[in-house]
This record gives C-alpha cells, sequence and structure tokens, in this order.
C-alpha cells in the first residue's frame, strides 16, 4: 500500500503537515483566548509542537540508523521511538497534573498533529497512485503463480488418523 507513496512528495507532505500545525495552533490560540481559556490554546500549540519535533527526530533517526555499517536498524529505531514517546508522554502527564487546561490542550494538539499528517499522507498517496490505484494489487514476480491460503489445492487435513484425508469415504 505504501509502494504508491514516493519519495519526492515526502518532503510535501513534511511542508503541509508543518503549515497546517502552524494554521491549526493560530487558530486554537485565538478561539481558545476569544472563550476565556487560553491554556488550553497554549496547550494546543505546544502539544502541535511536540508533534512537529517527534516527526522531525523521526526522519533523523531513521537517516542516522540507516547510515549504520552492521545493518541493524530495528533495535536502534525502537529505542529512539521509546524514547521520543517516553518524554512526550512524560511531559504531556506532567502538565496534565500541573494544569489540567494545559495538559489537555497538549493531548488535543498531538491529536490533532497526527490527523493532519494522516490526511497529508493519504492525500499525497492518492495523488499518486490515482483514485483506484489504493485497492490494486501488483504481482511482482509474473513468473510464479499467486496462491491464496483460502484456496489452496490440497488443504491440510484436520483430525489425522485413518481414513481422515479429503475424499475419503
Amino acid at each position: 500500500m505504501f509502494a504508491h507513496l514516493s519519495l519526492p512528495s515526502i518532503p510535501d507532505v513534511s511542508r503541509r503537515t508543518i503549515t497546517g500545525a502552524l494554521v491549526v495552533g493560530v487558530a486554537a490560540l485565538v478561539a481558545s483566548v476569544s472563550f476565556g481559556h487560553p491554556l488550553i490554546g497554549l496547550g494546543a500549540c505546544v502539544g502541535l509542537a511536540l508533534g512537529t519535533l517527534n516527526f522531525r527526530l523521526i526522519g533523523t533517526s531513521v537517516a542516522k540508523v540507516s547510515s549504520r555499517d552492521d545493518g541493524r536498524t530495528r533495535g536502534p529505531l525502537a529505542v529512539n521511538t521509546v524514547v521520543r514517546m517516553g518524554i512526550i508522554t512524560v511531559v504531556t502527564i506532567g502538565l496534565l497534573l500541573v494544569t489540567p487546561q494545559l495538559g489537555f490542550g497538549v493531548l488535543g494538539g498531538l491529536v490533532a498533529f497526527q490527523l493532519i499528517l494522516l490526511v497529508n499522507v493519504a492525500r499525497s498517496m492518492m495523488k499518486a497512485g490515482g483514485a483506484g490505484a489504493m485497492g490494486e494489487v501488483i504481482d511482482v514476480d509474473a513468473s510464479e503463480p499467486v496462491v491464496e491460503p483460502w484456496r489452496h489445492p490440497d488443504p491440510p487435513v484436520l483430525g489425522g488418523g485413518a481414513g481422515a484425508g479429503a475424499g475419503e469415504g
């Protein structure tokens, strides 16, 4: 499914996501101040900033790990992800405990950032693959027949023992 997302569109997704986060942050701040709850808007801006920082650090982390000579990528990426998510979680829970309005604003900002990112990635995938390409299956290696597991010519025999084979008795 992600084969339709071409590498040249990644910078576009990043730019649109960060621009969208800035617009949503300003709108949240203006709306929250006008409704008399400025801490919620400030928290939303902090959440959007944390989401943006996490997004940027993912790119840095992937670039750093992919340039390793030993070929180990899974472990370091997992550790980096856990550390980033742990820091964001601690900051968010800490702000929730200190000032609930600010903490809930941060949660809302983090959610808003993820939604903006999801919409931009989906938009880029739809553009790259066309309207119907998302559901298409492409046979990469056409020399070998594709066998669906539900249509296997010789299904496994359940139960075992004499007389339990397919087509017997």
